[in-house]
């Protein structure tokens, strides 16, 4: 386990604008799965575009964008180098992901200004992060994997920007050469390198775990980072050897981070299967189902197979980590906020008692159900089943926004 300090952790009133704008844009994303239909989509079908990058932009990226400002200070024990940077970033990329939505749904001439603003907020933050690092005297694996991460999110970010001007006609580039090297490298590159360090303090940090070995992160993070690379250059070269050698490392990491989770979760103190838990086990399951049905697509070339694993990687894996760790770090911050300098002088909440339980428990099951239920119409492609799991979706959504509010809102007597 880290050693975790909050010297130089940043306020509270910084961060919680990135929690509340990314639950609110997953809200929106579960409403806005009821206008596909499945029978006709594809992956590069409009509303699917905008429905990924709004996910990815708007929810995931913008909660680790929060995260990161927590905890980039807090593990490196080092001070932002420019803390107040993290007040334009979020709106900046918030901006810049409505109006990337908007050109793929209605005009692609907004495309280039979406991409430019996300671009500025990213480049923000990459910058304010790699000045950050240089304060930093060893650079561990955690370190390591920041470093790495955010050069995949600029390589990304530049193919991005190349596509939106392209589909809005100011460039004539070959749009299929550049998009596998773009989703690549902010999905596995960015997203998945990201979560593998931030696992590596969140979890043992969360489950008091102590006491064991780091050897299978190590291989999981140089493998994926090196399927990375491969897959890029492929796309690039269009070279299908160096695509599947990309994709057969990139599985077989994943599969090794699992083997790390699970010894994480094996040598923890903290014994009790709170939401936390039940939501890290949902997430891990998806992620290695999405694998299997990865591998599947590959064998048979089935895109069935492609949109399930997909869906599962994103709601599946990505939603469950982000939901089920917010039921710990918001809860977290609000007491050091609110409730640290009561202690001694009045009664002061649990952790656990700043969690709207049975909120909680309906989100889990809602949003477990409705991810169930549409895997299985993408498998069979039923437009009716899918609204189905669309509509359980929403429900465990409306949960989820309702215990983010209610924990932010907890204010001491």
């Amino acid at each position: 386990m880290f050693s975790i300090t909050r010297d130089f952790a940043p306020p509270f009133k910084l961060i919680v604008p990135y929690f509340i704008v990314g639950i609110l844009v997953y809200l929106t994303t579960a409403v806005l799965t009821l206008s596909f239909e499945i029978s006709t989509i594809n992956n590069l079908d409009a509303s699917v575009l905008s429905w990924v990058h709004l996910f990815l932009l708007g929810f995931v990226m913008m909660i680790i964008f929060g995260a990161m400002a927590q905890l980039v200070p807090v593990v490196l024990e080092v001070g932002h180098w420019a803390v107040e940077l993290f007040y334009i970033i979020w709106p900046l990329l918030l901006i810049g992901t409505l109006l990337m939505v908007v050109g793929f749904y209605v005009n692609s001439t907004f495309l280039p200004y979406g991409g430019t603003f996300v671009l500025i907020a990213m480049s923000i933050f990459t910058l304010n992060i790699f000045i950050t690092l240089k304060k930093v005297e060893t650079f561990s694996l955690i370190v390591k994997t920041v470093v790495i991460a955010n050069v995949f999110l600029l390589c990304g970010l530049v193919f991005g920007i190349v596509m939106a001007l392209t589909y809005a006609g100011v460039l004539s580039v070959d749009v299929m050469v550049l998009l596998k090297a773009h989703v690549y490298l902010i999905v596995a590159g960015y997203i998945g390198v990201t979560i593998m360090g931030l696992s590596m303090v969140l979890l043992p940090m969360f489950g008091l775990s102590h006491n064991f070995s780091k050897t299978p992160l190590t291989f999981a993070f140089y493998m994926l980072s090196g399927g990375v690379i491969f897959v890029t250059f492929s796309s690039l070269l269009n070279l299908d050897l160096l695509q599947y050698l990309g994709y057969g490392l990139s599985i077989t990491a994943f599969l090794v981070y699992f083997q790390q989770i699970v010894l994480i979760y094996k040598s923890r103190a903290r014994k009790e299967i709170d939401i936390w838990v039940k939501s890290m086990f949902f997430a891990y399951f998806s992620l290695v189902l999405s694998l299997v049905l990865g591998v599947l697509f590959l064998v048979y070339n089935n895109n069935s197979f492609l949109m399930a694993s997909g869906w599962l990687f994103f709601m599946g894996f990505l939603g469950f980590i982000i939901s089920g760790h917010i039921y710990k770090v918001i809860p977290f911050l609000v007491w050091f906020e609110r409730f640290s300098p009561l202690v001694g002088k009045k009664k002061v909440p649990l952790l656990t008692d700043m969690i709207p339980q049975k909120s909680a428990n309906y989100q889990l099951i809602f949003t477990g159900l409705g991810i169930v239920i549409c895997t299985l119409a993408l498998l069979l492609n039923v437009d009716v089943i899918f609204k189905i799991g669309s509509s359980f979706l929403i429900v465990g959504a409306v949960y989820l926004t309702h215990s983010l509010f209610y924990m932010t809102g907890i204010k001491a007597q």
